[in-house]
């Protein structure tokens, strides 16, 4: 009875690592053996880790990653593909978000840009840093009903705190004046403090002519240039579906 009231107490603390474990250690006879000490390290460190197990399953759900389960040890790092996997590894592993670095990935369609930066954005989450995942063709209405709605510089101010933010599909289709002067807002807030992941189709010395403004672009990618990290991706579009084996290309068993 006594030790009903006790999970039972546990969970209103809200600690449920450390009361699911004490009810599994109640059911193994070998705990009998083991010293007061080294059953609460055991009953503290399940604790720690569900924890630690939520906050990224939140993390995971708050960021909107395009690819959720894309991960940088899955990264395909043919020679064809132009990804250098130590390089990729060495800045993931490094303090690239907390720094508030830019990480710029260019290449063609369907060579995997938007993957290795929800994969990069992923293994952020797992480190227990915030980020946000946004298309900037999209992100052009969003920004419009926010300002009609009154919205925009609440989530604005939100946006800052993320310690990540991924736009992809950066340049693609023209921005009015009123995208562009929030793009700017939006990198003035992360100049040097947060960082940005930016993929895009169109080479990085086309970006000015993209945005338009020469003012604003110059004040842009002077922000996103200060410390940031290249990665230009090569080959072929890897959505090209594989070409199917046909009825006279396989091997028929005898009945």
């Amino acid at each position: 009875m006594m030790m009903h009231t006790t999970l039972a107490q546990l969970r209103t603390l809200k600690l449920n690592g450390l009361a699911t474990s004490l009810e599994e250690q109640l059911t193994q006879p070998g705990m009998a053996s083991m010293s007061f000490e080294e059953r609460l390290a055991l009953l503290v460190d399940r604790e720690i880790h569900y924890r630690t197990d939520r906050r990224l399953v939140r993390l995971l759900k708050q960021a909107h990653l395009k690819y959720p389960q894309a991960a940088i040890e899955d990264i395909d790092a043919r020679p064809t593909r132009g990804i250098d996997r130590n390089a990729v590894m060495s800045l993931a592993l490094g303090d690239w978000v907390k720094s508030g670095h830019s990480i710029l990935i260019t290449g063609p369609t369907g060579a995997g840009k938007s993957w290795l930066a929800c994969a990069l954005a992923q293994y952020a989450c797992r480190r227990g840093y915030s980020a946000f995942y946004q298309r900037v063709p999209r992100l052009q209405e969003e920004l419009r009903v926010m300002h009609g709605s009154g919205t925009f510089v609440k989530w604005l101010i939100q946006l800052a705190k993320t310690d990540l933010l991924v736009l992809d599909d950066w340049g693609m289709g023209a921005i009015d004046s009123a995208t562009r002067s929030d793009l700017l807002e939006i990198i003035d807030d992360r100049s040097a403090n947060r960082a940005t992941i930016i993929t895009s189709q169109l080479p990085i010395e086309h970006w000015h002519a993209w945005i338009g403004d020469a003012t604003i672009a110059d004040a842009m990618l002077d922000r996103i240039m200060q410390r940031h990290h290249r990665f230009t991706l090569t080959g072929d579009s890897l959505r090209q579906e594989k070409p199917k084996t046909s009825k006279k290309e396989k091997n028929i068993e005898p009945s």
